[in-house]
């Protein structure tokens, strides 16, 4: 038997009494502070609707330790901050009114471990938004303040514990991209090719619109989309939306056409529907679609500054793209140069396998963990 098993023998054997938590705590609204007012130059982080700090301020209406509770925008989710700070109105702050009966750091433990319950009873409007009173209602778990010290006593240590092994995690995860990076630069230039791939021949460089088919994307608005599941490709990193009907097939690199992600690269293997940009695909059997899409990614930065503004919006264009020159070797070089990239690709970003799959196994782990030590019978 454990310390908090032999704790809740000893101190609750018979269950522990739930409260509502306006009952253990003040929840009270923070004060609405514009982006006009925000100074950069400010000792104290802005919390208002988001899960980072806003910006920062020359004042303070929190104190360290409080426990947040999102209103609005991401409404429920579960914060503990430890330093003074500004809270705006669209968010809840909870401080327990007598420190021994609850302790701040138990009341933000138990409610992170029930953020979801929490985030589910948000009323799903724009913006998504936690009623007062439902959060004034919702019922956590009281134990004893022995039972609450050991818990935040563990938790603390695994916390800690956890912050370090994904920081290491992350550092490597880092190193692995740069190394990637590193590789891909390395195996793309043929001046000097590295070992594995071997070859001293000239390498003819072609523009891109020799080798491949450019097409742009159709427009389609969000009334004509279905909900299917062929992913809508709109510029974005992931899919913007799912459709019932796809306009390509097979290998597909999609170029973002407009906005924030215009110019952004990515390469597709299922059926898409490519809307806000333009499509390449080798129109040959000579050139690999994947190996112009690992040619492009290595000049995305130079893609990038193709970019030019219309209305205020950055575009970029077939036009841009399609005299753009990349070295084209036989297409068993193109194979070679397409497995090491792949390898590579699949253990920094395939979150199935390699460091991101561990980063994620550590958080559910500490969770998995946490709820359990959270969990109570409640006394009748």
């Amino acid at each position: 038997m454990n310390k908090i098993e032999k704790l809740i023998a000893e101190l609750c054997p018979d269950g522990v009494e739930f409260k509502a938590l306006k009952e253990v705590a003040l929840v009270s609204r923070g004060k609405r502070l514009t982006k006009r007012k925000l100074d950069p130059k400010g000792r104290f982080p802005v919390y208002s609707g988001g899960v980072t700090p806003m910006g920062y301020y020359g004042q303070y209406n929190q104190p360290a330790n409080t426990v947040t509770v999102v209103k609005y925008g991401t409404a429920g989710f579960v914060n503990y901050i430890m330093k003074e700070f500004w809270a705006n109105d669209v968010c809840y702050c909870l401080k327990p009114f007598d420190s021994t009966i609850t302790l701040d750091k138990y009341l933000f433990y138990t409610l992170k471990s029930r953020q979801n319950l929490i985030q589910s009873l948000a009323i799903d409007a724009i913006p998504a938004h936690l009623p007062t009173e439902v959060i004034k209602n919702f019922r956590i778990p009281i134990p004893p303040l022995g039972v609450q010290h050991e818990i935040v006593r563990i938790l603390d240590t695994f916390s800690e514990l956890e912050a370090e092994l994904e920081a290491e995690l992350e550092a490597e995860l880092e190193a692995r991209r740069k190394q990637y990076e590193y590789y891909r630069e390395r195996l793309l230039s043929f001046d000097n090719a590295p070992p594995p791939v071997i070859y001293n021949k000239h390498v003819q460089c072609v523009a891109v619109d020799e080798i491949a088919t450019l097409q742009r994307g159709t427009s389609i608005t969000r009334k004509e989309i279905t909900n299917g599941n062929i992913p809508v490709v709109a510029g974005g990193r992931k899919p913007a939306y799912f459709h019932n009907n796809a306009n390509r097939g097979g290998e597909t690199i999609v170029v973002a056409g407009s906005g924030a992600y215009a110019g952004f690269v990515s390469f597709w293997k299922e059926s898409i529907f490519v809307s806000d940009g333009f499509s390449i695909k080798s129109n040959g059997s000579q050139t690999l679609t994947k190996y112009i899409f690992y040619v492009l990614k290595s000049n995305q930065n130079q893609i990038y500054n193709m970019k030019q503004r219309g209305g205020g919006v950055p575009h970029i264009y077939i036009k841009n793209i399609a005299p753009f020159r990349i070295p084209v070797p036989p297409l068993e070089i193109q194979h070679e140069i397409v497995d090491i990239l792949d390898k590579f690709d699949a253990l920094v970003n395939d979150l199935s396998i390699g460091l991101p799959a561990e980063i994620n196994a550590r958080r559910k782990q500490y969770e998995y963990y946490r709820d359990r030590l959270l969990t109570f019978k409640e006394a009748a």
